[in-house]
């Protein structure tokens, strides 16, 4: 049997945009996060994507009781920064953020190399999972190589454009739906 439903190419755009987003950030893998602080002050530093599942949610791992964690308890909404330069890749990512502690998770997604930060092992008590959820994504995506960096800026020169061969898109899931 065919399916008859149509969909819309705005939500194709917006499916094909969410893949390179969801490959862009597997690839980066550290993210900057950004929270603020009770005064008000901004703090961002790195943690290490665990998880970009299959609902668009973002996985990171953290100790309970880090200044990370009250932050995020006093003011959820966080923002998450990426960037390679020498793919020239970059993603900025905001939304609300939880703390979790879900066993099952936390086994998923568990390697040898966070006993660093939890020497007690994926049964630590302080072990926490950060969710953020996507509220708002944008990522910008261009030449990496050396020939597709002088070809951009051939490119970029000739038509007055700076954009003409970067990948730039603005997600808002919510808006997808």
């Amino acid at each position: 049997m065919q399916d008859t439903t149509l969909q819309s190419p705005i939500a194709q755009d917006q499916i094909a945009q969410f893949e390179t987003l969801r490959k862009l950030v597997d690839d980066l893998q550290i993210a900057m996060l950004t929270t603020v602080a009770a005064d008000g002050t901004v703090i961002s530093r790195p943690v290490q994507t665990l998880d970009f599942d299959a609902d668009g949610v973002l996985w990171f791992a953290t100790a309970a009781s880090s200044d990370k964690a009250q932050e995020i308890r006093h003011n959820p909404h966080v923002g998450l920064g990426y960037a390679d330069r020498r793919d020239n890749s970059y993603v900025s990512i905001s939304g609300p953020a939880r703390l979790v502690r879900d066993q099952a998770r936390i086994d998923a997604l568990w390697s040898p190399a966070m006993s660093i930060f939890f020497p007690q092992g994926k049964d630590d008590p302080d072990l926490s999972l950060i969710r953020v959820e996507i509220e708002r994504a944008e990522y910008w995506n261009g030449p990496g190589t050396i020939v597709g960096k002088m070809l951009y800026l051939a490119a970029a020169a000739i038509t007055g454009n700076p954009g003409v061969m970067n990948d730039n898109a603005v997600i808002e899931p919510k808006m997808m739906a």
